[in-house]
């Protein structure tokens, strides 16, 4: 396994970037009403990034990929793939996933927005993702294993009762979109890789509300969909291993990290 240390002039790059990312998030969030298509907000990231950041879109093109972000609605856990006939209604809940590729480097970080009036039991599943998000972080610092970031994650997830996807993880990123190592969302504390400074990584749990088991479209070789369509939720962020701690590189204005 080949890890990809950082240097500071590599991390003050993903710092910008990281920041792109995040801003597309703080922007396309007025725009998921009821009665916009997935489609749509695909479009408006994309000329977002392209003419007024003036960087690329890393998912379009990606092994095929055909768009600039992905959308996951309601039971797709991941991958979804934006549509114009993919209309958003009240009630639902969307994953936004985008990856800004500038300067070489890459910034990648998802959101989940609730799409009009949601029920309270979607809205708990998406306070409880993005409480496993944020506690995982918490503990993000040299020394620190990736079997430590998985556990925490699985504890309270499933201490919610939810379930962890397993099949899809979080993942190293520099000039790389997708590197090692490779981010499990559940595990055993002590085991796996320990951090040291200079590593970048993603953290990105999946949360079911009902099974853990995914379904993998033959259709599209990419939508990803919770196997019972129970809902699924998920939160996204790059980060930077630094001395004494962890840098949030893409997050949000709105966020206290």
């Amino acid at each position: 396994m080949t890890i990809h240390l950082k240097s500071a002039a590599d991390i003050d790059k993903m710092r910008v970037v990281g920041r792109l990312a995040a801003e597309v998030l703080e922007m396309i969030g007025p725009h998921v009403q009821p009665g916009i298509s997935t489609g749509e907000l695909d479009r408006i990231c994309h000329d977002y990034i392209v003419n007024t950041q003036k960087a690329i879109p890393a998912p379009l093109n990606y092994n095929g990929f055909p768009k600039s972000i992905c959308t996951s609605v309601n039971h797709v856990i991941c991958h979804g793939i934006p549509s114009d006939g993919k209309i958003l209604k009240s009630g639902d809940i969307i994953n936004v996933d985008v990856t800004v590729l500038k300067d070489g480097f890459h910034g990648d970080t998802s959101k989940m927005f609730c799409v009009g009036e949601v029920a309270d039991h979607a809205k708990r599943l998406i306070r409880t993702s993005q409480e496993c998000l944020y506690k995982a972080i918490a503990i993000v610092k040299p020394g620190t294993t990736l079997g430590d970031i998985g556990h925490v994650i699985q504890q309270h997830g499933e201490a919610q009762n939810y379930s962890i996807v397993r099949e899809y993880c979080g993942h190293g990123i520099g000039r790389i979109f997708h590197e090692e190592p490779q981010v499990l969302h559940y595990g055993q504390p002590g085991m796996g890789l320990r951090l040291v400074a200079g590593m970048t990584f993603t953290i990105e749990p999946m949360l079911n509300a009902g099974s853990r088991l995914t379904k993998l479209s033959k259709k599209d070789g990419w939508t990803v969909t919770t196997k019972d369509h129970r809902l699924s939720a998920q939160w996204e962020h790059t980060l930077a291993v630094t001395e004494d701690g962890c840098e949030v590189l893409t997050k949000r204005s709105d966020e206290a990290l």
